[in-house]
């Protein structure tokens, strides 16, 4: 089982040395790509008793990035649903971006969105100077991961110190085909090394970013985007007093400001500005023992957001979110075809707001034990059985199993299928009896929570097969997804408000969300490959019989790679979006296709170029088609930027 684990670090410490120039490579170096998400050990993608995608690090210094959503584009079986305001948020196999659990380093990080309308400041925790990878789990990983992962998994595996001093700047600047501005620049940095060989290391990343506003195309005197202003800072520390032992200490810190103008029928012009400032402990024990491994972690993360409006008009907030991790696990290998995991965890939930309760405070505990077995058969079956207990201090106990079965009839074809089950516990907010909100409906409504709240949940099956010859790969899943209890807002008969309407939270609603997810790569010739991907959904409402709102049936993704010379590539990408529902009242959302050109350039070994355009095709969507379109795309754009390495 060692040497496994060792070769598998070594083929992720081969990527990771590629990774600058992964594009000049000879197109016949076909390394696997290492996962950990869907068992928490270290396993080939094509090994993984889950549907999952990997993103790499240096994908994504060579194209503009502004936050996770950017990264996560052009993946199989993810969308970016629109949150309004112009933000968004990630949608796994249509699900809503709630149900994905976002993690760094296999860590959760604060769930925003359960407390702030439009939230995605989910995605803005790590630069991409500092990424070595994103692994997007598809399907529920409750099992191992409890409440959130309902939908999927999107874990951010960030860049380590290594034994060699190893670093980088990026620095890119975007440029809009409009006077409606939306220009953005960043610029990034990543160290690490040993500060005292084989014992301690270093590693530091910070960045730095900026937007300009984008103006409204039909009155420019509002903002369709923000204006945004980031920054983002890390220092951690790996000690290894031992050979067979490793502490790891980090804290992260970062700030945004975003000042927008907005319009409302009191105040036909005025200025909102929020400032959200970021947190992240977090102190590891990692142990390699003769009996197996361990692992034991203290964390904790910190979002603090205020608002302000220049019409004195009414600001949510302040809010301020605090999850506090305990866990710990160890893994038993049982003889020659046992891989046995147990772990824990406890966690409490904070929220400071002044509407949750009538003193502003909230919190939760959880509590949670899991196992998991992972068997190998025989030489093509394995089998891996696991199950999470949760305890909820509200709502109980809610028990998460999940089942996966693998054969392998040769080196080159893998079948999958897999049944699991996944919820997510009730927010803070809507669960508080105290709780009440008078935003909704446009200031008409009064929201309330509502303890006798249920989780919602989501059984899910899958079948998949996967073909890889080297030159060629061709993967195809079928899923589907059953989600039970889903919460919704209700208007009630009656308000003990006069003129007002009065609308609490309750466990109404159920979807079936089913499709085909296609996936594959081919080299056609030495310097020039070929990759796509596919993936049709059917979400409906099981109690209204409708489509589900805002998700396209359809979505493709298409990448041509041209190895010009060893020192110049070139892409050219396209992005499908069929028609999607808007409700029986309103006409679909018309389908739109977005095109990308992509040219890297390798001045030396150290120093890189990289240019581009981005929706040539100059499709604005929402910015000129309100009406049709929720997503705000500024249009056409221009790229440049360098990465320097050492």
């Amino acid at each position: 089982m060692k040497h496994r684990t060792e070769a598998a670090r070594s083929g992720l410490l081969a990527l990771a040395l590629l990774g600058s120039n992964a594009w000049a490579a000879p197109a016949t170096t076909n390394l696997p790509t290492m996962v950990i998400s869907a068992t928490t050990t270290e396993r080939s993608t094509a090994d993984a008793p889950a549907s999952v995608s990997v993103v790499t690090g240096s994908e994504l210094r060579n194209r503009p990035v502004n936050d996770l959503a950017d990264a996560l584009r052009n993946t199989v079986g993810v969308d970016l649903s629109d949150l309004g305001l112009g933000r968004r948020g990630v949608s796994i196999r249509g699900m809503d971006s709630e149900h994905t659990l976002m993690l760094i380093d296999g860590q959760r990080i604060n769930a925003s969105a359960s407390g702030i309308a439009h939230s995605d400041f989910e995605l803005g925790w790590v630069p991409t100077e500092a990424i070595e990878r994103v692994e997007i789990v598809r399907g529920p990983m409750s099992s191992l991961y409890g409440s959130e992962a309902l939908g999927g998994v999107v874990n951010v595996i960030t860049r380590a110190a290594t034994d060699e001093w190893q670093g980088s700047i990026s620095s890119n600047a975007t440029f809009t085909d409009s006077s409606l501005d939306g220009d953005e620049r960043k610029t990034g940095f990543y160290l690490g090394g040993p500060l005292i060989d084989g014992k301690l290391g270093l590693n530091l990343w910070g960045e730095f970013r900026q937007r300009d506003a984008l103006r409204n195309a039909a009155n420019p005197a509002l903002s369709q985007l923000d204006e945004q202003d980031a920054r983002t800072g890390h220092i951690g520390l790996s000690w290894t007093p031992v050979d067979n032992q490793r502490i790891d200490l980090s804290v992260d810190a970062g700030n945004e400001e975003q000042d927008g103008d907005r319009s409302s029928r009191a105040s036909p012009l005025y200025q909102t500005h929020y400032d959200v400032d970021r947190r992240r402990y977090a102190l590891s024990h990692k142990g390699d023992w003769d009996w197996g491994d361990s692992q034991v972690r203290l964390y904790r993360s910190e979002l603090e957001r205020r608002a302000y409006r220049s019409d004195g008009g009414n600001a949510s907030g302040p809010n301020y979110f605090t999850d506090t991790v305990l866990d710990g696990r160890i893994g038993l290998p049982l003889g020659e075809h046992h891989l046995l995991t147990l772990g824990a965890e406890t966690r409490r939930e904070e929220l400071e707001d002044p509407t949750v309760t009538l003193d502003g405070q909230a919190e939760q505990d959880h509590y949670a034990a899991f196992a998991q077995d992972e068997i190998w058969l025989n030489a093509q079956w394995e089998l891996v059985l696991g199950a999470r207990v949760d305890r909820h201090q509200d709502f109980g106990w809610e028990t998460s199993p999940r089942a996966y079965l693998m054969f392998h009839p040769s080196d080159a074809l893998t079948l999958r299928a897999g049944i699991g089950h996944g919820f997510k516990a009730p927010s803070l907010k809507q669960l508080s009896p105290e709780y009440e909100s008078r935003a909704a409906m446009g200031g008409r409504g009064i929201i309330r929570g509502n303890p006798e709240l249920e989780p919602e949940t989501n059984q899910s099956f899958e079948l998949g097969a996967e073909l890889d010859k080297g030159r060629w790969m061709l993967a195809a899943t079928l899923f589907r997804n059953d989600v039970d209890n889903l919460i919704e807002t209700i208007r009630l008969p009656t308000c003990d408000v006069a003129g007002r309407v009065c609308l609490e939270y309750d466990n109404i609603a159920e979807a079936r969300l089913q499709g085909l997810e296609l996936s594959g790569r081919i080299t056609l010739l030495d310097p020039l490959s070929l990759s796509a991907n596919y993936t049709y959904l059917d979400a409906e409402n099981r109690v209204t019989k409708e489509r589900l709102a805002d998700r396209s049936r359809h979505l493709a993704n298409a990448s041509v790679n041209w190895d010009l010379t060893p020192a110049l590539g070139t892409r050219l990408q396209a992005e499908y979006h069929s028609s999607q529902f808007r409700s029986a009242r309103e006409p679909d959302s018309p389908g739109y296709t977005l095109v990308n050109w992509y040219l890297d350039y390798a001045v030396t070994r150290n120093l890189s170029l990289h240019t581009g355009i981005e929706n040539i095709g100059n499709e604005r969507l929402a910015n000129d088609a309100p009406d049709d379109y929720d997503r705000v795309d500024p249009g056409r754009r221009y790229f440049a930027g360098l990465t320097v390495s050492f």
